[in-house]
C-alpha cells in the first residue's frame, strides 16, 4: 500500500506555473498537479491536496495564517503519512518554527519546501524540491515508521531541522543554513538521512494550538544604538515580550541609560530574551562584563535559538500561559529540538 501525501500550499514561487511558451505566470492546479509535473507519477506516492482560497506572499503571512496550516494538519492528520507545506521563501523559516511549536505531539513528517523560480522555467529548482520533499513526507524507517517525525525545510538537496533554520541568500537556490544543527538528512543519488540529528518518535496524540500572543518585539543592538529609541520601543502599550539581537555571545553596550530603559521594561513586566545576532554561535550571558547586567536584572538567555524561533516560541508559550514567569521558564526548555542544552 503506497504511503499518501497532502499538499498544502499556502503562496509561493513554488506554486506558480511560468507557461514555457508565453512565460506568463499563474497559479499551479494542484488538482491537476501530475499533468504539470509528470515527475510525480513515478514517486509512487498517493497525494491529496488543500490550497488557500488566496494564496499568500510569505511576506504577508501572520500568526493567523500558522495557526490556519496547524488546523489543516490537525484535520487531515489520521488520513494522511505526511505533510508537504508550499510557502514562500521569505519567512518559511518563520512558519516551520512556529509550526514545530504549535504541533505539540508531531509524530508525522511536516515538511516545507519553495523555491526561487517557478515551475515550468527552464532552470527551475522547483520541481526537484517538491519531488524530493513528497518522497521525505513518505519515507519510513524498517519499522514502518515515518523516517523524519518532525516540522523541517527541504531546500536545493538539504533537510533541516524546520526551528534551526535561518534564510541566508535572496538569490541562490542553497538558500537556507541551519548554523547549530546538522542536516536531517541529504539528496544525493540517494537520500540519506543521519537518525542521530532526528527528533525521536514521540508517544501520545497530537496536539495542536490555537492561540498565539503576538504582543513581541524583536529590537536589533548596534554600536550607537540611543536609550531614548529603546525604551520608546519597549513602551510600546500591552508589549509583553522582546527579543533583544545582541553582539557576538549574547553582549550589549554598557551605557548606564540603556540599561535603565531594559530595567524599566522588566518592573513592568516585561520579558526580554536574549538571542545572538551572529549566524551561529549561542548566547553565553554572563560571560562578559558586557553582558552582566542583562544577567543581573533577569534576561533569559537564549542559548542558540534563532532570531525566527525565538520570536514564534514566544508567542506560543505566551498563547499557552498568560503569565510572563511560564514564558521564561518555557524559554529554556526544548520543546522540539530548538535549542541544545549548554
Amino acid at each position: 500500500m503506497s504511503a499518501s501525501v497532502l499538499l498544502i500550499y499556502t503562496g509561493g514561487t513554488i506554486g506558480m506555473w511560468a507557461d514555457p511558451r508565453t512565460g506568463a505566470l499563474r497559479p499551479m492546479d494542484l488538482e491537476h498537479l501530475e499533468e504539470q509535473v509528470p515527475e510525480l507519477e513515478r514517486v509512487g506516492v498517493k497525494l491529496g491536496s488543500v490550497a488557500f482560497e488566496k494564496p499568500i506572499d510569505s511576506s504577508d503571512m501572520r500568526p493567523a495564517d500558522w495557526v490556519r496550516v496547524a488546523g489543516i494538519i490537525a484535520a487531515h492528520y489520521e488520513q494522511y503519512d505526511g505533510f508537504v507545506v508550499l510557502h514562500g521563501s521569505d519567512t518559511m523559516a518563520y512558519t516551520a518554527s512556529a509550526l514545530s511549536f504549535l504541533l505539540e505531539g508531531l509524530a508525522k513528517p511536516v515538511i516545507l519546501t519553495g523555491s526561487q523560480l517557478p515551475i515550468g522555467t527552464i532552470r527551475t529548482d522547483a520541481k526537484e524540491n517538491l519531488i524530493t520533499a513528497i518522497e521525505i513526507a513518505a519515507a519510513t524507517d524498517e519499522q514502518g515508521r515515518s523516517r523524519v517525525p518532525e516540522v523541517a525545510i527541504y531546500f536545493e538537496y538539504r533537510l533541516y531541522r524546520g526551528n534551526r533554520t535561518v534564510k541566508v541568500h535572496a538569490e541562490r537556490f542553497e538558500a537556507f543554513r541551519s548554523p547549530n544543527w546538522p542536516p536531517l538528512a541529504e539528496a544525493g543519488v540517494h537520500i540519506r538521512y543521519d537518525p542521530a540529528a532526528i527528533l525521536p518518535h514521540r508517544q501520545g496524540p497530537l496536539r495542536v494550538h490555537d492561540r498565539l500572543d503576538d504582543r513581541v518585539a524583536v529590537i536589533r543592538l548596534f554600536p550607537g544604538i540611543r536609550a531614548s529609541w529603546v525604551d520608546h520601543a519597549l513602551n510600546v502599550p500591552d508589549l509583553r515580550a522582546a527579543v533583544l539581537t545582541t553582539f557576538g555571545s549574547g553582549n550589549g553596550p554598557t551605557d548606564p541609560a540603556f540599561l535603565d530603559a531594559l530595567r524599566a521594561a522588566r518592573g513592568r513586566g516585561i520579558e526580554l530574551l536574549n538571542v545572538t545576532q551572529c549566524v551561529g554561535g549561542r548566547v553565553e550571558q554572563g560571560k562578559y562584563v558586557t553582558s552582566r547586567a542583562f544577567q543581573e536584572m533577569g534576561v533569559v538567555p537564549g542559548a542558540d535559538l534563532t532570531v525566527e524561533a525565538a520570536v514564534t516560541k514566544a508567542m506560543v508559550l505566551l498563547g499557552r500561559d498568560h503569565a510572563s514567569a511560564a514564558l521564561a521558564r518555557g524559554m529554556a526548555t526544548p520543546l522540539a529540538g530548538e535549542l541544545t542544552m549548554s
